[in-house]
């Protein structure tokens, strides 16, 4: 009985410690984007770095940091390529958070969300 109890809690353990599916390159999702309030430059990201809204730079919630992906915005087909430095967005629909810098070469800031593709360019 405790060899089984043993077994189930090491079960646990490893099925607890596995990482979220890698997503393959070329792979598109399709959702909203938005980009970070101006109180965030300067905060240190999830990845560690320092945010900065004049980089070129995004917030996923899956993708690993240093990824690069193509966004393109939907509505006029301009795009931008940004790097992963960190994690959200936390607003249900969103897909991904943009450094102002990054939002403003595929759209007017005045919209503040806007239907997007996300492409993993690696």
């Amino acid at each position: 009985m405790n060899k089984l109890i043993l077994f189930a809690l090491l079960s646990l353990i490893i099925t607890g410690c596995s990482t979220a599916p890698s997503v393959t390159k070329g792979t598109i999702e399709k959702g909203k984007a938005s980009y970070y309030a101006d109180k965030y430059h300067g905060r240190t990201t999830a990845s560690g770095e320092v945010f900065n809204q004049q980089a070129l730079s995004a917030a996923h919630q899956t993708l690993g940091f240093g990824s690069k992906v193509k966004v393109t915005n939907i509505a006029n087909n301009k795009s931008v390529i940004v790097t992963i430095n960190d994690r959200g967005p936390f607003i249900r629909g969103r897909i991904i958070d943009l450094s102002k810098k990054a939002f403003s070469q595929i759209s007017s800031t005045k919209q503040g969300v806007i239907d997007v593709t996300v492409e993993q360019l690696d």
